[in-house]
């Protein structure tokens, strides 16, 4: 996959990345202005707590006669005919206040937890099914440890702040509003006094939000090729072991782990920088408000009360401010993980709405017309004017050189790539025409490296078929010549395969991939090198099995071996692409070409090692 351009993406719209942000909630943002008005309350109610204290100071102890600046609707239920009364009342509506708060601060976070883990729940699956939709070439340029790294904690970032920094802004904005408007009902010029540091605590917000997004989009980099060293070397260790190279790999794994750590630690030098310094001008704007407070009511401008309440206001004003560094923060990481994400999510689906709908039924007479290929990121034709025409049930064997274009070709047949020029035809009907999955389904193919999953022997053999019986599944096992190594097991079929199928030899792990496959007939079968880790005696054992079993499927294999070409129908010998001959392996021998030569080698290599063991 390819690497966020960090330049490029620091400099992305935020309005863009907002709408986008949006845009994946989907129907669920209602929820979010539900959220908004539970909010609203909750600060109203806390901007009211204040003057109770104004209240009790100016107008029940008699510090001021002012009067009260409570709202007409809760001051004159304020009222007794003893100052203790008036005490208990007053401390009763706080806490009847504080309560009606609680239980809405409940149903506002309970409402955005349900909101954020439906985002997350979402968008999971929709990331999910776009990378099981992606084409061959996203594959092929995507690194697995990178994948699951947006899939989780880029997935996590955007989730929280969707759920839970939105709010939280929304929290702030009307805190800090509300405050102001209470506060300005009190004194106008103490309230501008209050505000008089706000515009540069919201500067170095600012540059602090252009600092670090360059921070967080390095970061999650360097955290995903870790992952991506650490997922590989998992997987891999058996190679690791084999080649005695753990110490090469610990010291690869430290040198990126030290960049991680590095870019981590720059940030929290940033973070560190900017969380000081903002805490320095709060400070300093709690001491302007206490200090020109103090001149105010010496004077008789303000009262005691409103003074006290000034201060209690400065706190909803001041410290909100200040967390708008941690919003800040997670907003840089949040859109550094939400274009991570659309790389994903943008790329064309390889089932799209053009793709033809057409299921016509597949008996397997398959035909190449001057077909050629070339891969999107190479400027050499990996494949070049092929013609060949198979018969249904025909046995082709295809063979050539490394690097020749045995599998491209065979990856041609189910759309796994796509040709630029000619055609191939299944029954007459353009493969191009043939819906994917419906192809798909009628070919059966087995890669030279098949894939297992962490399950039991008897599920990874009957993974297209959830209902499948325990006889079929011991059926096909036996037709795949791998019967014997499973009951042999420890448990039999209900052994369980290690991740990617370490537990297997790389011979089980073909065998097991064949039964697989054979499990539903299929039209058309492609053997591509399959059988290469089994011995020659097995090879032939599978086949003649295959060709009893489903004598009707048309067969293609691709291999290195002579024994396995020469009892196919029809041999085809590619060369950089070119097709150079084509035939039956007797015909194929009087011809001074390609497949003559590997047989004499091969000829001649079976006659030394014959020879070899005789003479011991």
């Amino acid at each position: 996959m390819e690497k966020l351009d960090i330049k490029n993406q620091s400099k992305k719209g935020i309005l863009k990345t907002l709408g986008t942000m949006f845009k994946w909630m989907g129907n669920l943002w209602p929820l979010l202005i539900v959220a908004f008005i539970f909010l609203f309350i909750v600060s109203y109610v806390r901007t009211l707590l204040p003057l109770f204290g104004q209240h009790i100071i100016d107008v029940i102890l008699g510090f001021s006669d002012g009067g009260t600046k409570l709202p007409a609707y809760i001051a004159r239920y304020i009222v007794a005919d003893t100052l203790v009364k008036e005490l208990i009342i007053a401390a009763g509506m706080i806490l009847i206040l504080a309560i009606f708060r609680a239980i809405f601060i409940f149903l506002r976070r309970w409402i955005s937890a349900h909101f954020g883990e439906n985002i997350g729940y979402r968008l999971r699956n929709k990331l999910y099914r776009k990378i099981q939709n992606a084409d061959y070439y996203f594959h092929s340029h995507s690194e697995t440890g990178d994948l699951i790294q947006r899939c989780t904690s880029d997935v996590d970032a955007y989730r929280r702040f969707v759920a839970e920094r939105i709010v939280e802004v929304a929290r702030l904005l009307l805190l800090v509003g509300l405050s102001i408007w209470q506060m300005s009902k009190l004194n106008t010029d103490l309230t501008l006094i209050s505000l008089v540091l706000a515009p540069v605590i919201l500067l170095v917000a600012t540059v602090y939000f252009k600092k670090v997004k360059k921070e967080f989009a390095l970061i999650e980099q360097n955290e995903a090729n870790m992952t991506t060293h650490v997922q590989e070397n998992v997987s891999g260790s058996r190679v690791v072991k084999a080649f005695a190279n753990e110490l090469y790999e610990v010291k690869k794994f430290k040198n990126l782990n030290r960049k991680f750590t590095d870019s981590d630690y720059k940030l929290i030098k940033k973070m560190a920088f900017f969380w000081s310094s903002t805490d320095f001008i709060s400070f300093m704007q709690y001491c302007l408000i206490a200090v020109f407070g103090i001149i105010y009511a010496s004077r008789g401008v303000i009262s005691l009360g409103t003074y006290i309440t000034f201060l209690a206001y400065a706190g909803n004003i001041i410290w909100p401010m200040r967390q708008l560094g941690r919003v800040v923060g997670d907003f840089s990481k949040t859109t550094v993980a939400v274009n991570r994400l659309e790389h994903i999510i943008d790329n064309k689906d390889e089932y799209d709405d053009s793709e033809p709908n057409s299921k016509p039924k597949i008996l397997g007479h398959v035909k190449f017309k001057n077909v050629t290929f070339k891969f999107d990121d190479s400027n050499k034709h990996q494949l070049v004017n092929v013609d060949f025409n198979v018969e249904a049930g025909e046995t082709v064997a295809i063979i050539g050189k490394t690097g020749s274009g045995k599998s491209t070709l065979m990856k041609l047949l189910v759309r796994i790539l796509d040709y630029q020029e000619g055609d191939v035809f299944i029954d007459s009907t353009s493969i191009k025409d043939i819906e994917k999955h419906y192809l798909r389904s009628n070919v059966g193919i087995i890669l030279q490296e098949p894939f297992l999953f962490s399950k039991t022997v008897e599920e990874n053999i009957g993974i297209a078929d959830k209902e499948v019986q325990t006889d079929r599944v011991e059926n096909v096992a036996k037709i795949a010549k791998v019967h014997d190594d499973i009951v042999n097991f420890e448990k039999g079929y209900k052994t369980l395969v290690g991740e990617r199928g370490v537990t297997l030899s790389g011979g089980q792990k073909q065998r097991v991939a064949i039964a697989r496959m054979l499990l539903k007939p299929k039209p058309i079968l492609i053997f591509d090198d399959s059988l290469s880790a089994v011995d020659t005696e097995t090879d032939i054992q599978i086949r003649r099995a295959l060709k009893k079993e489903w004598k009707k499927s048309t067969v293609f294999i691709i291999t290195h071996r002579i024994t396995t070409a020469k009892e196919a129908d029809k041999i085809i010998v590619l060369e950089d692409g070119n097709i150079k001959e084509t035939g039956t392996h007797d015909e194929l021998i009087k011809i001074d070409g390609l497949y003559n030569n590997i047989w004499k080698i091969q000829s001649r290599i079976d006659f030394q090692l014959e020879d070899g063991e005789d003479n011991e």
